[in-house]
């Protein structure tokens, strides 16, 4: 084989040898840009909440950003809840939410940007602030240093999660849970401490200083703070884009009030597709959405994707567009007619058949 191989490419041209070095090296590249893209996708867990809640696949999760005049508030999130919990059950399997295997049929959350200042014995620290309430940080699992996240309890005690420069600034320590710290005044426990992102497009996004994490209504109350700006949902999608449409319907805002995007699919072939052919009027923006930081750093990534996406296609059609021509010359100055190709296929399923009767004739003997 070896001999073969060395004979093989001493009889080709050196135009040859530099053709089929292009197609092979253009192929490489596809597949290192194909792996190097989806492990990148992968990596960002603010998108990935339906895969960790369904590994089937069968769920979606939807992101809604508000306009500053759209007064979002528990009572629209939960008659939408109830809304689209009626229409899932109208069409899933009862066994699907009912009995002992059912679980809950929507996991949401919501949230909030503002500013807000919190005092310890040691220091004051005025920082950037999220309201968050439902399973907010199910969505956004940033990597917890100590402690726990606010969970429901927190949300209704008074708990606050803390970033490591803000733990540092106020305790001069990252392993504090548990401590006091003053909101206003109202004592807040610190539940944990996580690590913020600190890659590139993340301090672009906004995440270039400290940030704290407390519910919805303590910073509503005790910060500043634009309202319910942000909702996120996963829940079962029976039909391609069931979700994604019942949001844009039944939640409550106009469609000129508020951007709904299917995190889900949102990496997929076609998503990527419509970002590169929008090229040019995909910044335009006439509503007034203030994008949280994980939105950034997903657009970021949607516009990361739209370059491989190119480079992707053309190294697909570098080896097409010498591969193909080949094969038409070849075929062109063939040597056979359809005839001869016709009769060896029929040869060779007469060799396959007469192999195969002779396999089963050995058996006999056993």
């Amino acid at each position: 084989m070896s001999h073969n191989l060395k004979l093989f490419l001493k009889n080709l041209t050196p135009r040859q040898l530099l053709l089929s070095c292009i197609t092979i090296a253009s192929l490489l590249l596809y597949l290192i840009l194909s792996f190097w893209i989806g492990g990148r996708i992968k990596s960002l867990s603010d998108q990935q909440a339906a895969a960790r809640w369904d590994s089937s696949g069968g769920s979606a999760q939807i992101s809604c950003y508000f306009t500053k005049d759209v007064e979002a508030d528990d009572f629209m999130i939960g008659s939408f809840e109830r809304q689209l919990e009626t229409m899932l059950m109208e069409v899933l399997p009862e066994e699907a939410y009912s009995g002992e295997n059912g679980k809950r049929l929507i996991l949401d959350a919501y949230s909030s940007l503002g500013t807000i200042t919190i005092t310890s014995e040691s220091g004051k620290l005025e920082t950037n602030a999220v309201g968050v309430g439902g399973d907010f940080f199910y969505f956004h699992p940033y990597r917890l240093v100590s402690g726990a996240y606010l969970t429901g309890e927190d949300l209704m005690s008074d708990g606050v999660v803390l970033d490591e420069d803000a733990a540092w600034q106020l305790f001069g320590s990252s392993d504090i849970a548990g401590q006091s710290v003053m909101i206003g005044e109202t004592p807040h426990h610190v539940a944990g401490v996580i690590e913020r992102p600190d890659d590139r497009l993340s301090r672009k996004a906004g995440l270039n200083k400290s940030i704290v994490f407390v519910s919805n209504e303590t910073l509503s109350q005790y910060g500043t703070s634009d309202g319910i700006g942000t909702y996120e949902l996963i829940a079962p999608n029976p039909v391609k884009s069931f979700v994604y449409s019942a949001v844009k319907e039944k939640l409550g805002p106009k469609e000129e009030q508020m951007l709904v995007v299917e995190n889900s699919s949102r990496y997929g072939f076609e998503a990527i597709l419509g970002v590169i052919l929008d090229f040019g009027t995909r910044s335009m923006q006439d509503y007034a959405i203030r994008y949280p930081y994980w939105e950034n750093v997903a657009r970021g990534n949607e516009d990361i994707a739209a370059l491989v996406l190119v480079l992707r296609i053309i190294l697909l059609l570098i080896p097409a567009g010498i591969l193909i021509p080949a094969l038409i010359i070849k075929w062109k100055h063939r040597t056979f007619t359809m005839k001869d190709l016709g009769n060896a296929l029929v040869e060779k399923k007469d060799q396959m058949l007469k192999r195969a009767r002779g396999e089963k004739d050995k058996w006999k003997h056993f």
